[in-house]
């Protein structure tokens, strides 16, 4: 028989690792849980300044329009970090025509027009060679909100390395 933590424990664990950011702004957190099913859902440990590669996972402080967008329509409330896989940095090309999004000429993720409810989701096209401070980051869930969205984002938003503790 295995034992499985009470649900209480796992419930505040997640409260506890979702309010903490919101309790020291500016200091980084060490620990958050991601809610969002783009990433692993669970705990995942941050390392502040850490060294980041692509494909690195990384937590990311939304630049204000695009944490507006995201709280506006409810699907970040704003001030909480977002957790996605780095896909490239500065000089790779990034592109997208229609809801094809390529990088470095090879096809990483197709764009849809509308998100689960029906509402349009933003569109950007054509080609951008990104700069050494710029980043784009992606994830293989087909309906994750990431650069095939809002594109380039400053490479200075990253806050650190996350690496998932407890994920499902």
């Amino acid at each position: 028989m295995s034992r499985r933590p009470p649900i209480i424990v796992l419930a505040l664990v997640a409260l506890l690792a979702v309010l903490a950011p919101l309790a020291a702004p500016e200091r980084p957190p060490l620990w958050v849980w991601n809610p969002s099913a783009s990433a692993p859902i669970g705990l995942w440990r941050i390392a502040p300044g850490a060294p980041v590669d692509v494909g690195d996972w990384v937590l990311v402080d939304p630049p204000a329009d695009l944490a507006a967008w995201l709280d506006a329509a409810d699907y970040l409330p704003a001030g909480l970090p977002l957790v996605k896989r780095l896909a490239a940095r500065g000089p790779s090309v990034v592109c997208r025509h229609g809801t094809t999004v390529r990088l470095d000429g090879r096809v990483v993720a197709r764009a849809r027009s509308r998100d689960h409810l029906g509402r349009p989701l933003p569109v950007w096209s054509g080609c951008r060679r990104l700069e050494p401070d710029e980043i784009v980051l992606f994830t293989a869930h087909p309906a994750s909100l990431d650069s095939r969205y809002f594109g380039v984002i400053p490479a200075d938003r990253i806050i650190g390395r996350a690496t998932p503790v407890w994920t499902r």
